[in-house]
């Protein structure tokens, strides 16, 4: 498949698109490339993974919006951070998982935090549905669970449930 060679953790295109996001924070490429993909994801012409995440930033409370792909895992769907502790995990944590999905309409949701012994196979699916996440968590797609395991702890995983009320 074109994905797996194009995000092969020692290909150029990876090397690329790690160096956007040195230090866990997205250069003006990756900020450009996100309001693209979150307006492109907000409008539903992608298939149902493809999301814009919007929660309050934690510091102003002004509305904040990031692209992201989610994984489906026995009929649950996850958000998983690729770059780890990043502003729309911590943002989700100061706002207490309350967010919105923006996808052909809002819908809210409340975001609850996975344990990190729950978080391989979440991991694990997340990597072989959103390939653009490979570069960022070091972990080979076919890679036995254990090694998912071991980046569980710094990958954060939330788990999408609808709000109610």
């Amino acid at each position: 498949m074109w994905a797996d060679r194009f995000y092969a953790s020692d290909s150029r295109n990876s090397r690329r698109l790690r160096a956007m996001y040195a230090g866990g924070a997205g250069n003006r490429t990756a900020r450009r490339f996100a309001r693209l993909w979150a307006t492109v994801f907000g409008w539903g012409l992608q298939p149902k993974r493809w999301v814009t995440l919007e929660v309050a930033g934690r510091a102003s409370g002004q509305p904040r919006q990031f692209p992201l792909g989610m994984a489906d895992l026995r009929g649950r769907w996850y958000l998983v951070s690729m770059l780890g502790e990043c502003a729309w995990v911590r943002n989700v944590r100061a706002a207490d998982g309350q967010a919105v999905l923006i996808r052909r309409g809002r819908r809210p949701v409340r975001l609850v935090e996975v344990p990190v012994t729950d978080r391989a196979r979440i991991i694990q699916r997340y990597l072989a549905q959103v390939p653009g996440a490979r570069p960022h968590i070091p972990v080979a797609v076919d890679a036995p669970l254990a090694d998912f395991e071991r980046v569980a702890a710094s990958t954060p995983v939330f788990a999408v449930h609808d709000r109610v009320g």
